[in-house]
Parts: C-alpha cells; sequence; structure tokens
C-alpha cells in the first residue's frame, strides 16, 4: 500500500484527480455531522428530513440526463475544474441555509452537479489508466474516504471545541477552493470530449444487475453517512463529540480497503470481492442494529467500511468496459443505481423510522446487503472483471 500511495501522490496529474475525490468525501463529512444540527434547527423530523434527502437523488437523475449532452459539448477538464468549486458554494449554503426553501434548492442541484463531477472525473480515470499503463480507480476512491475520514475527524474536534458547523463548512470549503485553484491547470489539460453520443441506450439485465450491487453499496454508504451521527445520538445517547465517529470509522474501513484495492482486487478477482463485500457488511449493520455498547456499534460501522470498500471500483471498472456502450454511457447506467442508492436510501430510512424507530429502519440495510451478495454471485459479466489481467490486454479488448 505503501509504494502504491507514494507513486500516486508523486504524479501531479493524477493526484490532481484525486484530490477531486477527497474534495467530495471532505465536503460531504462534514455535511453529516451537520445533520443533527440542521434537523433541530430547520424542524425536521425523521421523515421530513427523509423526504428532503430525497431531493438530491432528482437531482443526480436530472444530471444522468444531461450528462451526454453536457460532455459531448464541454471538455472534462474544463467541467472538473469548474465543477467542483460549485460544490464548495453549495455546500457552504446548503449547511447554512436560512430555510427549507435554500436547504430544498441545495440539495436538489448538489445531486445535479455530483453526478456530472462523477462522469467526469471517472471517465478520466478510466483513460489515464490505459494511457500510462497504471491502475490507480481504487486508489483515487481511496482519496474519497479518506477525504471522509478527515472530515468527520475534524468536525468532531471541532464540535468538542464548540465550534458550530457552519463555521466548519465555511473553513474547510475555503481551504478546498485555494486547492482547487491551485490544481486547475493539471484539471485543464483534459481537454477532450469524453461523449460523441446523443443518448443513453437501454440497459441489458445483466447491467441492471450491477446497477443494483451498485444502488445497495450506495445505499448503505449513504445511510451509514446520513444517520450514523443521528443513531449514536438519539439511539445509543452518545456524547456529542463521539457522534460522528460512527462514519468516521467507517470511511477509514473504507480508505484502508481502497488503497490496498488493486492489489486485492489482482488476486482475488471482482466477482469474490464483491460477493464476500456484501456478506461483511450484512455482518456490519447486524452488529450495528443488534449491538447495545456505543464501541461495538461503531466496530459495526468499521466492518460495514471494509465491506463496501473494494465493490465500488470493481463496478466502476465493468462500466467502462461494457461492449457496445460507451465510457460515459456505461458509467451513466450503472451510477444512476449507485447515486439514486446513496440520496434516497436515506430517505426510505427516514420514513421507515418515523413509523418503526431507527433501528429498525437500518435493519432493512442488512436484507439489503444480503441481495447484493446474490446478485454478484448469480452475476455472469463479474466472472471476468479481474484487474489481474495484463494492462496490454486490457488495452486490446478496448481498442
Amino acid at each position: 500500500m505503501i509504494n502504491n500511495f507514494t507513486s500516486f501522490i508523486r504524479n501531479r496529474s493524477i493526484l490532481a484527480l484525486g484530490f477531486l475525490y477527497a474534495t467530495n468525501g471532505m465536503l460531504l463529512g462534514i455535511f453529516f455531522a451537520s445533520l443533527p444540527g440542521i434537523k433541530q434547527r430547520l424542524g425536521f423530523d425523521d421523515g421530513s428530513l427523509g423526504l428532503s434527502l430525497f431531493l438530491s437523488p432528482v437531482g443526480a437523475i436530472t444530471g444522468m440526463l444531461l450528462s451526454t449532452r453536457v460532455f459531448s459539448k464541454i471538455p472534462a477538464g474544463k467541467w472538473m475544474s469548474s465543477g467542483y468549486m460549485a460544490l464548495c458554494f453549495l455546500m457552504m449554503l446548503q449547511v447554512n441555509a436560512p430555510n427549507r426553501l435554500i436547504f430544498w434548492i441545495c440539495l436538489y442541484f448538489y445531486g445535479l452537479i455530483s453526478f456530472l463531477n462523477g462522469v467526469s472525473v471517472n471517465t478520466t480515470v478510466n483513460k489515464m489508466e490505459r494511457q500510462q499503463e497504471k491502475l490507480f480507480m481504487s486508489t483515487c476512491h481511496g482519496m474519497y474516504s479518506m477525504g471522509g475520514a478527515l472530515s468527520t475527524g475534524l468536525a468532531a474536534a471541532f464540535f468538542a471545541f464548540h465550534l458550530a458547523s457552519d463555521w466548519q463548512i465555511v473553513s474547510v470549503a475555503v481551504i478546498i477552493l485555494c486547492v482547487l485553484v491551485g490544481n486547475r491547470k493539471y484539471l485543464l489539460v483534459h481537454s477532450e470530449l469524453i461523449h460523441s453520443r446523443s443518448g443513453i441506450k437501454l440497459p441489458s439485465f445483466t447491467i441492471l444487475g450491477i446497477s443494483f450491487i451498485c444502488l445497495v453499496t450506495f445505499m448503505a454508504e449513504g445511510c451509514v453517512a446520513d444517520w450514523s451521527a443521528i443513531y449514536l445520538k438519539e439511539v445509543m445517547h452518545s456524547p456529542v463529540a463521539f457522534i460522528g465517529l460512527g462514519y468516521t470509522g467507517f470511511a477509514i474501513a473504507m480508505t484502508l480497503g481502497r488503497l490496498n484495492g488493486d492489489s486485492i482486487i489482482s488476486r482475488v478477482g471482482g466477482k469474490k470481492i464483491v460477493i464476500f463485500g456484501s456478506l461483511l457488511a450484512a455482518a456490519g449493520f447486524s452488529i450495528v442494529v443488534f449491538t447495545p455498547y456505543i464501541p461495538v456499534v461503531i466496530g459495526g460501522y468499521i466492518l460495514v467500511g471494509l465491506g463496501c470498500s473494494c465493490i465500488v471500483p470493481v463496478l466502476f471498472t465493468a462500466s467502462a468496459n461494457i461492449p457496445g456502450v460507451s465510457m460515459v454511457e456505461g458509467y451513466a447506467m450503472i451510477t444512476t443505481g449507485g447515486l439514486i442508492g446513496f440520496l434516497t436510501g436515506p430517505s426510505v430510512i427516514g420514513f421507515i423510522s418515523k413509523h418503526a424507530g431507527l433501528s429498525k429502519a437500518l435493519s432493512l440495510l442488512i436484507f439489503m446487503a444480503l441481495l447484493a451478495a446474490v446478485a454478484a454471485w448469480r452475476n455472469k459479466f463479474l466472472v471476468n472483471i479481474k484487474r489481474a489481467e495484463p494492462v496490454l490486454e486490457y488495452d486490446e479488448q478496448i481498442y
């Protein structure tokens, strides 16, 4: 892991892309830790908060519908250099929203821009992997998890020193903006158009199966992110300084798994990674739901992070290698399921929690993770997704 990460950070062009993943993780980490305060300030209950969070997937679906048109006209580098700055300003307004209407508008546009950002950066990473004959998709996603762990850890420290969420997000966003400005030249070099077709194809059942796995994995991540702090505070009665540690442990586990991901996937193979990871996530959620001790619950979130860590890089690689489908189309078809899970999952949990309690609501994730393991076991396309293949053969299959 150390050699891989050292090589990664020495390549400025790749590191600039990795920082975009970290940016998303850092912004979301602060937002997730601020959710209990937002819920109280704007007068939400679990159900109304869950319904509000549904606006982000609506924005993501809008982004999916716009993606082919946007990236047939705007170069990926130009979009990346502006899109992530836009997220910083949106998140500052979202955390500090003075009323529900502003909060709802921010959620919608955050989902839309996040989807388009994801298309641009993941497609660019796939292209650079082929050009440089190196694997770093998993490490890039590790940067996202690292950013989330860093920001939620900072949030815990900030709360301990009585620094409110409104100042937390402003401080973090300003630092991110300064780094983005410094990295701008490394992003603008990606001047190619990453899509040249007019529409998205109707996905096959095989692609829908992978999309479902992506939905479950992102749903697990979204629910840990949005509800772990509330669960620790309201169900486990955790001290305020500890309410962000569930997501922090989850994000650290995701980071360690993804930084080792390329070598693990090469040895084990994509299908086994997805099956075992889904089962481990189910075990982690079982611990969270059925254990009455705060440290053990945090340990359950850590297991969920380990289980989910390498699944997403496998699925993203699959999305870029679907025969007869462009990378943008493949990413959009599979990741739409993921983003819907990430952003609607918390809404579903909110609705169930309002009527049955948060512990019972989170039990749904155990069942969903088990379904994902079955879907991976039955999916024929995942059999051939193994990163151990020589890079030259990988390129020949594409070109």
